[in-house]
């Protein structure tokens, strides 16, 4: 994304210094207003109380990273790799109605042994934000993405898997919601 970003600005500002075009040079630049307003939704005018909040902007893509590297160290068995990217006590709300609030070694410790239960998963991902709620001041990643599951039998299963983590101020996932939804025929 860098090279991206670098390049594209290398291109930019050649383009504007080869025109000699004050008024094409003076168009391109950055209007403040319009990328604060992009930034911070207008208020919503729900016909229903909103109980957590409304009053949303886009967050620091740092936490949709590391929620996606979580995702990856999942996918390939290796849970230790996160354990700095938890809070000391996390909470997860699982799809199935269970919850768990532990300290981070105990939730790994759990997280682990189901992972082992498991001969293979794959993930893929087909959306992924961050957001920071204005009003409660809270830094949130939501995923959403589809997983593969081989157990140690051969068992096939796949699932949509759409996630809500909670980042702390450190930037530490301290609290997730999972939903899941069972796919009819398992990708292969």
């Amino acid at each position: 994304m860098k090279k991206v970003f670098i390049i594209s600005s290398v291109v930019l500002f050649a383009a504007c210094n080869n025109s000699g075009d004050k008024a094409k040079v003076d168009s391109m630049s950055t209007d403040t207003t319009a990328t604060t307003a992009a930034k911070t939704m207008p208020d919503i005018n729900s016909p229903y109380a909103v109980v957590y909040s409304s009053k949303f902007e886009m967050g620091d893509p740092k936490n949709a990273e590391t929620v996606l590297n979580l995702w990856k160290d999942w996918d390939n068995n290796n849970l230790a790799n996160g354990k700095n990217s938890f809070a000391d006590t996390v909470e997860f709300n699982f799809s199935d109605g269970t919850t768990m609030r532990a300290s981070r070694d105990s939730t790994l410790a759990v997280a682990q042994k189901i992972r082992d239960s498991q001969a293979a998963i794959t993930s893929s991902i087909d959306a992924v934000t961050s957001v920071r709620s204005t009003d409660k001041n809270e830094n949130w990643a939501l995923v959403w993405g589809e997983e593969r599951v081989t157990d140690k039998k051969g068992r096939k299963d796949s699932s949509a898997i759409m996630e809500t983590w909670r980042l702390n101020k450190d930037g530490k996932v301290d609290l997730v919601y999972q939903y899941r939804k069972k796919l009819s025929s398992p990708k292969k």
